[in-house]
């Protein structure tokens, strides 16, 4: 006998971009003035599920451009019957660039973006000039940004774009190992956990250091989460 598909409702949770309003008011969003942490690509949800569990004081969004993704994120958080988590559904450099205001989130999470291996899709990679150039204001002073991936190459070239930005001040760079001291769980990290995979992550903290010009807009959408 086939298994039956069981449907979640994920109404409230969900939340396709192009139905919001921008500037967003954090407030209005979750239904409180409790601090909110923004993941990019949230894949399946592990870290959101986990993360809001933890931390029932603080809110958490998680933007994926995926739907089915989003949705699988959404499910997630509802079958853990969390309330302070939201799913968007949509490119998360428009959602940085249109719809979160100045100074409002306290922590910006980058989890195992799709490294794009191919040279001609490097313009693809999440964390680009761009990208760190909206984070820069998006995040409170003294909040951070923290980034891991399993791709040692990329890496480098993360903390090479991160480095060359003024805002940005590396607290912790780490070759990180199977039982690392972040205890992060997101599917892949749980994952090259219990393979004994290395994988390597960085926090940075947010500080005025100046406002370098904006790069020039690039078509590149930050599609990596289904990794």
């Amino acid at each position: 006998m086939p298994r039956r598909r069981i449907t979640v409702d994920t109404t409230g949770t969900f939340v396709p971009l192009d139905e919001l309003q921008p500037p967003l008011d954090w407030p209005t969003f979750f239904g409180n003035d409790h601090p909110v942490e923004v993941e990019v690509g949230p894949g399946k949800g592990v870290f959101l599920a986990s993360a809001g569990s933890e931390q029932p004081g603080t809110n958490f969004v998680g933007v994926e451009l995926a739907k089915k993704y989003a949705l699988h994120s959404a499910a997630r958080v509802v079958k853990a019957g969390l309330r302070n988590v939201r799913v968007v559904a949509g490119d998360a450099q428009k959602f940085l660039d249109e719809f979160v205001p100045d100074r409002s989130v306290e922590v910006l999470h980058v989890y195992f973006p799709d490294p794009w291996w191919k040279k001609r899709h490097r313009k693809r990679r999440v964390v680009n000039e761009r990208f760190v150039s909206r984070a820069a204001q998006v995040v409170r002073l003294g909040g951070e940004l923290r980034v891991m991936t399993d791709v040692e190459e990329y890496f480098r070239e993360i903390v090479d774009v991160l480095g060359e930005h003024p805002a940005f001040e590396a607290i912790d760079e780490s070759r990180v190992e199977a039982g690392d001291a972040w205890q992060l769980q997101t599917n892949f990290a749980n994952k090259f956990r219990q393979e004994g995979r290395p994988f390597f992550g960085e926090r940075y903290r947010v500080g005025q250091g100046g406002s370098p010009p904006e790069p020039p807009l690039r078509e590149a959408t930050l599609d990596g989460s289904a990794r």
